[in-house]
């Protein structure tokens, strides 16, 4: 007897980011990180038991799964058998959607869905924030792709603190609703980039202790801005963290710089617009693409803007958290 579950979830964009690692195995981070899901894109992984098979098989976008991408997903497999009880072979495929590994959020919408369709599988009935720290061991991201929308991972040195929980909204004073408002425009500068070597980089920087003490108050910024309600508080501060977190990557060892001319083309195009009176910010997680945040009233006219530099544009929503989906929809 086989058991089989499909799932679907959308990646993250980093408001408020974490760096470096405590704990490099659970995947535990320094402090707190804040994001919001993005849809439409989204992963979607199907995971079976095989109680009679031998060996896990791993395929994403068509390709066999080895090196280190395999061992993370062997890592959250590993826990679901654990807390199942049970020692099967796995098979998993799963589709992105959107590019990978340029900045994206592809592992966390990856794991996130891994994470989901595992548990279910497996015939373990668990909450989302318990599910996020089954998803946490592929990548701390993915614990608030499983909670989706605006979620907020917390720090701790277990799963019953290190877990992700959604964060609460309102509308603001000029009618801005962050659940239904926001539109991002996507800047893809297909440019390859690393995030656990990232992570690294970041804790051997000067800058490291300065960040960690500073991200402290873009925390507090940041929850207090969503549940006002302020788009300018929210993406002010997310444009400010990304300037933060890159500054101390570039700063560690290797003197890692992610972005590419078409990056800072970007950068400058919107702060063209916002001398302009245009509501926009712009925000990087580790790698060269670009969210351009902006309202719904102005997303044609921020898209039109930011394609003129010559990247490649979509408009993307908020996203939910990950979800089951029907047998239908399985991948095999």
């Amino acid at each position: 007897m086989s058991h089989k579950a499909t799932a679907r979830a959308h990646p993250i964009q980093g408001l408020v980011k974490y760096h470096g690692m405590r704990d490099t195995e659970l995947r535990l981070p320094y402090h707190d990180s804040i994001s919001v899901c993005t849809a439409p894109s989204n992963t979607t992984t199907t995971v079976e038991f095989l109680p009679d098979a031998g060996d896990d098989t791993y395929i994403i976008d068509g390709e066999g799964v080895d090196g280190r991408g395999a061992e993370r997903i062997r890592h959250v497999l590993d826990h679901v058998r654990d807390l199942a009880g049970i020692d099967h072979a796995v098979r998993m495929e799963s589709e992105n959607s959107f590019p990978s590994n340029v900045g994206f959020g592809s592992s966390s919408s990856g794991f996130a869905a891994l994470a989901m369709a595992a548990s279910e599988a497996a015939g373990m009935d668990l909450t989302r924030p318990e599910i996020s720290t089954i998803a946490r061991r592929g990548s701390s991201s993915a614990a608030r792709a499983v909670t989706g929308a605006y979620s907020d991972l917390s720090a701790g040195l277990n799963d019953k603190d290190c877990r992700s929980h959604r964060l609460p909204t309102g509308e603001g004073e000029d009618g801005f609703d962050p659940e239904e408002d926001l539109r991002i425009v996507t800047a893809l500068v297909p440019a390859y980039k690393e995030t656990e070597e990232a992570h690294k980089e970041a804790e051997a920087s000067h800058m490291f202790d300065a960040r960690l003490a500073h991200v402290q108050d873009q925390l507090v910024e940041m929850r207090d801005a969503l549940r006002e309600g302020s788009f300018h508080r929210i993406f002010g501060t997310a444009e400010h963290d990304s300037l933060s977190l890159t500054a101390t990557t570039m700063t560690g060892p290797s003197g890692w710089v992610y972005w590419k001319p078409e990056t800072i083309a970007v950068f400058n195009a919107v702060r063209e617009l916002r001398e302009t009176g245009v509501p926009v910010y712009f925000s990087t997680d580790t790698g060269a693409s670009v969210y351009v945040n902006t309202t719904a009233e102005y997303a044609d006219v921020v898209e039109e803007k930011v394609a003129e530099t010559g990247v490649e544009t979509e408009v993307w929503e908020i996203g939910g958290p990950a979800e089951l989906l029907d047998e239908s929809d399985a991948l095999f």
